[in-house]
């Protein structure tokens, strides 16, 4: 008996932890089906609307190709908006050197309205993380802000540059 109330009061002690799973509307059209990409193998997508090439991966995540879409491991970093500007110069990826931050239009791109928790195709895009990422574009009525587009719920709105979203790059895919 002692033995079963120790167990007991072992596991009520126990954190519980949410299952963490996309959720995807059956009654939203997908504006942001897989049909829509074109998976170049290399850790980047084409997409095919708006002719941008991305990096499937979040930054600090690793591309690890596996067939198919492959697999992004690791955890997202965050950055301010001038490390996240500064990340985008020079980096090299997929042997092209041009990768930049999104403008906000751009990055809402990506919003797949039918699903949220992430708000993004996650078999194109795999382990997204449900959080914010930075955009190019400043905020007009105060420098001290920069938009970014939330994929919890995919909703865009301007943050202080000194906090710190995570960051997925872009280029023309020419």
């Amino acid at each position: 008996m002692k033995n079963a109330l120790l167990a007991a009061s072992l596991l009520l002690a126990l954190p519980v932890l949410p299952v963490l799973a996309q959720t995807v509307n059956p009654n939203i059209e997908n504006i942001t089906p897989d049909s829509r990409y074109t998976l170049n193998n290399d850790g980047t997508v084409t997409d095919n609307d708006t002719d941008l090439m991305w990096m499937q991966c979040s930054e600090g995540q690793t591309w690890e190709p596996n067939g198919g879409a492959g697999n992004c491991t690791g955890t997202a970093t965050p950055h301010t908006w001038d490390a996240a500007l500064a990340l985008a110069n020079g980096k090299t990826f997929a042997g092209h050197s041009d990768w930049r931050l999104p403008d906000i239009k751009e990055l809402a791109s990506l919003v797949a309205e039918d699903r949220y928790d992430p708000a993004i195709n996650s078999a194109i895009f795999p382990a997204p993380p449900s959080s914010s990422f930075w955009s190019g574009s400043p905020y007009a009525n105060n420098s001290n802000y920069s938009w970014s587009v939330d994929f919890t719920f995919g909703d865009a709105y301007y943050n202080n540059r000194n906090s710190s979203p995570r960051v997925r790059l872009v280029r023309s895919a020419q």
